[in-house]
């Protein structure tokens, strides 16, 4: 087809057969506006095309297709998986995408250690691991792994640090770890320890405050008073984190999912129950793009939710949804058991389903409450400011180090709507001298816009840097190299006090610097903006420290690799005593040879 011709609806139809299949629509620049499957293809596409009974954003949909592609399936579980791969593959305009590919999180045992410990874990789940979840969100992880980690004491280090401690950490000061790195519990009281750890996972919480309290008569009768109290502070424990997690009807392993809508958006929220216990919640607020009914918009996101793995036994349905059937077979299919998709329920699922969708609808109005205060804060930072027009986007920096060690420079985005954290950007600082921030700031700016430029990727109509003049000036010099001078730039520092509320403004060529007053409006949304590039700079920058400082330095001597490395631990104890040896000493590790010695202890000496 010609880039000038127009698309033939009725030729399309006449080669639409009845049978399954996926349909993708494109607009003339080769973008895809909408993918959708359908069990009939020539009655579904038919409906595009006829006179009038359209919502409007739908026939502006229509008219903007250049040209149209089937794709034929043996089935309707074919056709909807196929119609979840195009999806996340082609991201059409008018779907409701959930771009967000993470896979669900888990909590990991890893049995084969010594002195095994639960972690955080997301990704595919491999043989020889014991996975519990999965869990809603990130947050619901650590949440319990906090929980596993006051009441049983487990470790929480990695191998590494766990085999080079000579004495116990911080983790055993405050009480979180029994400390078995350095010999302070045995390996049987600690699987002890592990084993209730899975009990109370496995939701048989019962059972083991049960085996808890009668171990605490024993220990009572038989005066073993210290024991005794152990064990009642750890019931303690368990009976508080029981009660804040535990659901009051019902138990099994479900997900609720329902939908909000309101203003031309969605809520999609998933509340999980495990064993019994309400894990929380996973909310997302998107565009209707076709205003779709709220059964509709749950049918298209059920399957990107779902399919890849993570399904429960039962997903119980805030909405009616005509491809149920379907979506229960390609679950089944994929996660090699029955899953029920359910939508009639009575009981306690239904008060699950109504605690799902008025959790959900809240969500959408704490939403829209938000994106309304930050219209009006951003009409006042338009005044404050004398800007043209209210800023579309506003993009953040801020630069993080300890004593120049290190250094990261953060880049945070926020639009009419609030933050894009999709966009959240951080740069590794390399080849400045430590502590100038000034050439840090302009090697993060120079990077970040260098870039955008290269790729016309979205360029901000403000940005804010946290600093004084100094920052101002670096940030100027480059707009002015990148020929960005039209876009607003503006430091913000603290007064002298260093105190919230007393910043000064310097936007660059003002003559003086802005001191909003207290109550203002735009200060709140510029402090809120600067506040958030300031936590993703220190987040950033103490992870790559901690990456650094977690390394161990034999790593980066040539002629050391694993196994002499483990030699060296092993014989000598840890790495301080392998840093205390002389030449003579290290070449009696086995595997190190007198001039491999002489080359280690120089690295570590020099």
């Amino acid at each position: 087809m010609s880039a000038r011709q127009k698309f033939d609806a009725a030729r399309f139809l006449a080669s639409a057969g009845a049978h399954p299949g996926v349909y993708v629509f494109y607009q003339r620049d080769g973008g895809a506006l909408y993918v959708g499957k359908a069990v009939n293809l020539k009655n579904r596409l038919a409906s595009y095309f006829r006179a009038s009974g359209l919502s409007p954003k739908t026939r502006l949909m229509v008219s903007k297709i250049h040209r149209a592609e089937i794709h034929r399936a043996r089935t309707e579980v074919e056709a909807l998986l196929l119609e979840n791969h195009l999806i996340k593959d082609k991201m059409p305009r008018y779907n409701v995408a959930l771009r967000d590919d993470k896979s669900f999180p888990y909590i990991r045992l890893a049995d084969r250690a010594e002195f095994p410990r639960f972690t955080f874990y997301r990704g595919r789940r491999a043989r020889g691991e014991r996975y519990y979840g999965p869990y809603p969100n990130a947050g619901a992880v650590r949440e319990m792994l906090g929980s596993l980690h006051k009441i049983f004491r487990l470790r929480q280090c990695n191998d590494a640090f766990f085999r080079s401690r000579s004495r116990p950490c911080l983790q055993y000061q405050i009480r979180r770890c029994s400390a078995p790195c350095v010999g302070r519990i045995s390996r049987e009281d600690y699987m002890e320890d592990v084993r209730q750890a899975k009990a109370m996972l496995d939701g048989r919480d019962f059972a083991l405050l049960e085996e808890l309290a009668e171990k605490m008569e024993r220990a009572s009768n038989s005066q073993d008073y210290e024991s005794a109290a152990a064990y009642r502070d750890r019931i303690a424990l368990l009976q508080r984190a029981r009660g804040s997690q535990y659901v009051a009807a019902g138990a099994g392993d479900a997900d609720v999912a329902a939908v909000a809508l309101e203003a031309g958006l969605a809520c999609f929220g998933v509340v999980s129950i495990r064993r019994g216990r309400n894990l929380g919640g996973n909310f997302q607020v998107r565009k209707n793009p076709l205003d779709l009914s709220a059964g509709e918009l749950l049918e298209a996101f059920l399957p990107q939710h779902y399919l890849g793995g993570g399904a429960p036994a039962e997903i119980l349905l805030g909405e009616k949804i005509s491809g149920r059937a379907a979506l229960q077979q390609a679950l089944r299919a994929e996660s090699k058991r029955a899953v029920a998709v359910k939508h009639r329920c009575i009981g306690h699922r239904a008060k699950w389903i109504e605690s799902a969708r008025a959790a959900a609808a809240e969500h959408l109005r704490a939403h829209l409450d938000q994106r309304s205060q930050v219209e009006e804060q951003l009409r006042d930072l338009v005044s404050l400011l004398s800007l043209p027009e209210l800023p579309a986007r506003i993009e953040c920096f801020d630069i993080s180090h300890t004593r120049g060690e290190r250094a990261v420079g953060a880049c945070v985005v926020a639009d009419r709507r609030g933050p894009v954290k999709a966009e959240y950007r951080r740069f590794n600082i390399e080849g400045i001298a430590p502590g100038d921030d000034y050439a840090a700031l302009a090697q993060t700016l120079l990077r970040r816009y260098t870039r955008a430029l290269r790729e016309d990727a979205a360029l901000p109509d403000l940005i804010v840097i946290d600093g004084g003049k100094g920052q101002l000036r670096a940030a100027a010099g480059v707009l002015e190299e990148l020929q960005l001078g039209q876009v607003a730039l503006l430091a913000v520092s603290k007064g002298a006090a260093r105190r919230a509320g007393d910043e000064q403004l310097h936007l660059a060529g003002a003559a003086k610097p802005l001191r909003p007053p207290r109550g203002s409006k735009a200060l709140r949304l510029i402090q809120r903006v600067r506040d958030e590039a300031h936590r993703f700079a220190v987040a950033g920058h103490r992870r790559r420290r901690a990456a650094a400082r977690a390394e161990s330095p034999l790593q980066r001597i040539e002629g050391v690799g694993e196994k002499r490395r483990r030699n060296l631990l092993r014989y000598f104890g840890g790495m301080r005593e392998i840093a205390r040896a002389g030449v003579e000493d290290l070449a009696r590790a086995p595997g190190i040879s007198a001039q491999l010695a002489r080359r280690i202890y120089r690295e570590l000496h020099e």
